[in-house]
């Protein structure tokens, strides 16, 4: 039996999910169990839209986690990310929201997420989550966004 025998998603036509509760998030056993080591996945094109008026908002996200048992399948990150280009929710709710739902199902020794939010009437937003501090014995970079500046 192979880590890869329960994934349905990866290798067959998927849709994209109609809401982010609908996706289905699959996971893969950690080949390296008891190793730790810290696994970054970038999206710099994420959407999602205003509750309130229906414009889309575009965030450019970061993800990492220091994984436990389990390691997050990424064509299922990716249609799950992809889910809320019709999903209207503030800022902090899609950060937070995508980070809670990530812990929920990998229960990671440690995760963030930083979502670096273009702005929207003049002001960009920034939103940070994580679980707890971060493990010292694992080599995390910096996220690497740089604070928006406009186009000066």
């Amino acid at each position: 039996m192979s880590i890869y025998d329960n994934l349905t998603q990866l290798g067959a036509k998927t849709p994209l999910p109609a809401s982010p509760a609908e996706a289905v998030l699959e996971r893969v056993a950690n080949p390296h169990p008891g190793v730790r080591y810290n696994v970054r996945f970038v999206c710099p094109e994420f959407t999602s839209l205003c509750p309130l008026t229906g414009q889309p908002d575009f965030a450019h996200l970061v993800i990492d986690y220091v994984p436990q048992g389990w390691l997050i399948e990424s064509k299922s990150l990716k249609l799950f990310l992809h889910s809320f280009r019709n999903h209207g929710d503030f800022h902090e709710a899609c950060t937070v929201g995508i980070g809670r739902r990530l812990a929920e199902e990998l229960s990671p020794v440690w995760l963030r997420i930083g979502g670096y939010w273009y702005p929207r009437g003049g002001l960009p937003i920034d939103v940070f989550y994580q679980t707890g501090t971060p493990p010292s014995d694992v080599w995390i970079p910096e996220q690497g966004v740089a604070p928006y500046r406009g186009r000066g």
